[in-house]
């Protein structure tokens, strides 16, 4: 876990692959790795707050922000909720798109017997719309890296997404990918911009994906 900012309210995290935000019940969690480093920086007796007020998937990569304070969670919360702060992620998808900006609207469900969510029809009993806009960045062999701006926050819902268009997420089984990653999947939250809890200034984080993508044929100028 490396730490890419700190203050009184707030902890940012760059998050590496097979880690869950919290809640796993086989292994340490980005909640449990936060408390402890607080514990232990600050010597703080007793338990430390941290405030989960987003998650990443396990195997999603890339930033997190953690509240230091309850006023923050509170606050980072109603942001997340109320306003979608925008994020931006990166992803490997299995074969080649067209350039330019595309929308992507969907209506996505649960389906609780697979643990995973499906596109459903719009209308259908407790689904719910998904928006993204995705721009194509590079498509080479049979591949392509895009970079993509979530509208809405619902689960799992790039990787549902992609699948459903027959791109599927590089390395992503779960929802139907053919290929692997040594670890993880190919999905990065490489920005993050929020408004901060307390001072009211807009605050902008940022993360490169991990080292294995350049064994995808990532280069850096595909970052910029």
């Amino acid at each position: 876990m490396r730490v890419l900012y700190e203050d009184n309210h707030l902890l940012v995290v760059d998050k590496p692959t097979g880690i869950a935000t919290m809640g796993s019940d086989s292994g340490p969690t980005v909640y449990s790795w936060a408390a402890e480093y607080l514990k232990h920086k600050y010597n703080k007796p007793g338990n430390v707050f941290v405030g989960i007020v987003s998650r990443l998937d396990t195997f999603t990569s890339g930033v997190l922000v953690l509240a230091r304070t309850s006023k923050a969670a509170s606050r980072l919360s109603a942001q997340f909720r109320e306003t979608t702060p925008k994020k931006t992620y990166l992803a490997v998808l299995q074969g080649q798109l067209e350039g330019g900006e595309q929308t992507w609207v969907d209506w996505v469900r649960k389906d609780d017997a697979a643990h995973r969510m499906r596109c459903v029809a719009d209308g259908a009993a407790g689904a719910q719309r998904a928006e993204l806009k995705l721009n194509v960045v590079r498509s080479w062999s049979n591949r392509t890296l895009v970079r993509i701006q979530l509208l809405t926050g619902r689960k799992h819902q790039i990787r549902v997404q992609a699948s459903s268009r027959g791109h599927a997420v590089w390395g992503d089984r779960k929802y139907e990918a053919t290929t692997r990653l040594p670890q993880g999947i190919a999905l990065h939250s490489h920005c993050l911009e929020i408004t901060h809890p307390t001072r009211r200034e807009a605050m902008q984080f940022r993360s490169d994906p991990p080292e294995a993508w350049k064994r995808l044929g990532v280069r850096d100028k595909d970052l910029a």
